[in-house]
């Protein structure tokens, strides 16, 4: 379904009243050092949008008190070695294609990008977008609140090259379910783009986490 099938929400979702810390794609230098996070507001949830080593989230789980909630990347560097072999970060919470309920918050996930090559691992057919995601619909029937993906949807955050391409399945979760708040990764470099803008379908507010990012939602 594109977005054009519907028509455009008019009214703003309401505030959920929360303070999210928001990272992607980078290992940031502010928040990655021994006095973090000393100079940061207090914050209700981190939510980390793929691509980040398994090292810098389990260090995040350390220094914050709330929950760290992430989905993977494109890139498999979530996982850590530590001589038990290669396993999933610890002290945080894995939403791909899952719903979680913290901070007061219904958070879903989806992490991974389309296709874009033959083989590597954080990759899914546009099937499998639409069979996750449907899924993933069906589990938030009760609502949603954010959407965390390591892809954006269609739409003016989407990368201009094939392998940074918007995922339609995400924008059709979003046209269906109506998350307040999306938030993505996977798109470094912004070409010009706004950090955040409003999907003019769903009415989500639709925020890029790359580097490091406290918002008010």
């Amino acid at each position: 379904m594109t977005q054009t099938a519907l028509h455009p929400v008019s009214t703003p979702p309401a505030r959920l009243g929360k303070r999210l810390m928001l990272l992607a794609d980078h290992v940031h230098p502010f928040v990655y050092r021994e006095g973090f996070p000393h100079g940061v507001p207090p914050v209700d949830a981190v939510l980390a949008a793929g691509d980040l080593p398994g090292y810098y989230l389990e260090f995040l789980a350390t220094k914050m008190t709330v929950p760290v909630i992430y989905v993977h990347g494109n890139h498999a560097n979530e996982f850590v070695n530590e001589g038990e072999g290669r396993i999933a970060p610890r002290g945080v919470l894995n939403a791909h294609g899952r719903v979680i309920e913290e901070a007061g918050l219904r958070i879903a996930g989806w992490g991974g990008v389309p296709r874009y090559r033959q083989d590597g691992d954080g990759q899914y057919s546009a099937a499998q977008a639409r069979w996750g995601l449907g899924r993933l619909a069906w589990q938030t029937r009760r609502g949603v609140d954010v959407l965390l993906t390591h892809a954006p949807p269609t739409g003016p955050h989407a990368g201009s090259d094939y392998a940074h391409r918007g995922c339609e399945a995400i924008s059709a979760f979003m046209q269906r379910r109506r998350p307040q708040v999306v938030v993505h990764g996977h798109i470094h470099e912004y070409e010009g783009r706004k950090l955040e803008y409003t999907d003019p379908v769903s009415g989500a507010r639709v925020l890029n986490a790359y580097g490091y990012r406290i918002v008010e939602v």
